[in-house]
């Protein structure tokens, strides 16, 4: 296991609650934002990373898949899935009818947008880089305001819970990943990420590609697009798949698919979750 874990801080933020279920007993290195996560494995401030990828309620976290698209050759080595349980969280007597503005990363704040349209319709929306530091930025506001952060968050800093369970959906979960300089072996239950995109555009070209999976019998899991970051309405696609990237047909796969592409990345082999973490 790792030595020094990089997670998106500070103290309270549902990502150290994955890193804590990834390694116990690893020492946690927070850094605020995703991208000072992800670089801290290259700068040799940590071994390995974890970043949120995923989340039920809004989908992809896009600033990860981007990171590992374009500016990382970091793979994802492990997964952990987290159930998230959102607290509005003031100081002192704050009433909901007295709260001007809302802190939060931008997903807590998309996975409650129903819950603030109705409850606090004329409150401003505030980007934190992280649900708990989140909490700084609503000490720091300069008017009366709340955060969208964890019951953890809450205990750790004395914010007082004004609400719990406030996100739209209560199967809300977020995907976390492990980046690491190698991905895992195999196990037998695993997934495989990749990215990839074409030089050209013509029908059926994405179809084909597919086709690559179909023909051996493996397992879509995921598949989305992303800008290829080059020209408007050209695009990098992204799926998981079941299997290792050493399995036979998961291995001729993807030669195919590299074949056929102007771009193609592995972006790890890893076991797939247990979505077993507890709150």
């Amino acid at each position: 296991m790792t030595d020094r874990l990089a997670f998106l801080g500070p103290a309270g933020s549902y990502c150290e609650q994955a890193a804590v279920a990834y390694s116990s007993n690893t020492e946690l290195v927070p850094f605020a934002g995703i991208p000072a996560v992800v670089t801290s494995v290259d700068q040799g401030l940590a071994d390995e990373a974890i970043v949120p990828i995923e989340n039920s309620l809004e989908g992809s976290v896009t600033f990860t898949l981007d990171l590992l698209i374009h500016q990382t050759d970091l793979k994802i080595k492990y997964e952990v899935v987290v159930p998230i349980e959102h607290c509005l969280l003031v100081d002192g007597d704050l009433g909901a009818a007295d709260i001007e503005a809302v802190y939060s990363h931008p997903q807590g704040l998309a996975q409650c947008r129903a819950y603030l349209t109705k409850n606090m319709p004329e409150a401003s929306h505030v980007a934190s880089l992280s649900t708990s530091g989140a909490v700084e930025d609503m000490r720091n506001s300069p008017v009366p305001a709340a955060a969208i952060s964890s019951l953890r968050a809450a205990q750790l800093y004395g914010a007082r819970v004004l609400e719990q369970g406030i996100e739209d959906g209560h199967n809300n979960q977020t995907r976390f990943v492990v980046l690491a300089n190698q991905d895992e072996g195999r196990t037998g239950t695993d997934k495989t990420s990749i990215c990839f995109d074409f030089q050209s555009d013509a029908p059926g070209m994405l179809h084909e590609a597919l086709g690559e999976l179909a023909s051996r019998n493996i397992n879509l899991v995921k598949i989305e697009s992303r800008p290829d970051r080059q020209s408007l309405g050209r695009y990098v696609f992204l799926i998981d798949m079941e299997g290792h990237r050493e399995d036979r047909d998961v291995s001729a796969a993807l030669g195919a698919l590299k074949a056929a592409s102007s771009m193609f990345k592995v972006l790890g082999s890893y076991p797939m979750s247990v979505n077993s973490v507890v709150k």
